[in-house]
């Protein structure tokens, strides 16, 4: 058996919970429930006990309270890893602690959902799939096309649903790489664009949008019929609407919301609009992003309310910190 296994890593801590610290059957079997909650966390992004990392431990507890599990509840959780992987370190089967500098989850203010980065990938890719399949729906790639660019939108803009549905043609600024942002009280922002997304907003321009702008119904007269005659549907050939629906309709909140939902079965994680919008926050923060930058591109009005992000940000200090400074080094 591989020494560095879960099972064998829980084995040996449990024997040192009941051998060398006495504890009684019952806490070694609260020990026992919450470390294997946290390994099977770890199975779903191919990491082992022995090989976790502090940014594993922050969206394990963060997603324990995503599903309202308490505070003390979470804390008690993260006392358990502690206790492991000190005997590890102590063991010498790992190198660093990923729970050091992790603060009390009751100092923390509760995360908005997001999804981890593979999965984000999944998700923007699912649509792509019916674009490059076989498939001789000319409808059905207009459609793919256009929920691509929806959803690199939304994750590289950190877009409101509202926001993109009512977004005009005008809104958009490709060339430049950015588009400008209606949100809250009228209050307008800059919404930079990556390359994918604005390579996904082009194709739609080109080819998905115009699609769906001519799509034609059948005359339910019966001589328009024999004579094979179509006519438009009834909707305003002349939207200016960025985003629109089958035959050029308003696009819907609802639509939006069922299609990142299909999208992201790819990651078998079922996402909402808002969770790529906070994702987008998330990612920033973690790559090393000011919080005042993230406040401008989400067009939070206070400061305070993109202080939810606060502790990603100082995870982010302290690897910085602890990589460069002389005293902080690792000795």
């Amino acid at each position: 058996m591989d020494s560095h296994s879960n099972s064998h890593v829980l084995s040996d801590f449990l024997d040192y919970l009941r051998i060398e610290k006495g504890l009684a059957r019952l806490s070694i079997g609260a020990y026992r429930t919450d470390i294997l909650q946290f390994a099977e966390f770890l199975e779903k992004r191919k990491r082992q006990l022995s090989t976790a990392q502090r940014n594993d431990v922050r969206e394990f507890l963060q997603q324990l309270f995503s599903h309202q599990v308490d505070g003390r509840s979470v804390g008690r959780k993260l006392s358990a890893l502690r206790h492991l992987y000190r005997y590890l370190l102590l063991d010498k089967r790992i190198e660093h602690d990923p729970t050091l500098n992790i603060e009390s989850p009751r100092q923390w203010k509760v995360l908005p959902k997001s999804l981890a980065r593979d999965e984000v990938e999944s998700t923007l890719a699912a649509p792509g799939k019916t674009l490059h399949s076989r498939s001789d729906s000319k409808d059905q790639a207009a459609l793919a096309s256009r929920d691509q660019a929806i959803l690199e939108l939304l994750y590289a803009g950190a877009l409101r649903v509202s926001e993109l549905v009512n977004a005009s043609l005008e809104d958009l600024k490709l060339e430049a790489g950015y588009m400008l942002v209606r949100g809250k009280g009228d209050k307008e922002r800059i919404a930079p664009l990556g390359k994918p997304a604005q390579d996904a907003l082009s194709r739609y321009l080109a080819t998905g949008r115009p699609a769906l702008v001519e799509r034609k119904e059948k005359s339910s007269h019966p001589l328009a019929k024999r004579a094979g005659s179509v006519r438009p549907t009834a909707v305003d050939r002349n939207s200016t609407s960025l985003f629109i629906a089958r035959g050029g309709r308003k696009l819907t909140r609802q639509r939006v919301w069922q299609m990142v939902g299909a999208a992201s079965s790819a990651s078998g994680r079922h996402a909402s609009p808002h969770m790529l919008r906070h994702s987008c926050a998330t990612h920033m923060v973690e790559n090393g992003a000011d919080l005042r930058t993230v406040q401008t591109i989400l067009g939070h009005s206070d400061i305070s309310t993109t202080q939810v992000y606060t502790h990603l940000a100082l995870d982010r200090l302290r690897t910085v910190y602890q990589k460069h400074h002389p005293r902080a080094k690792a000795r």
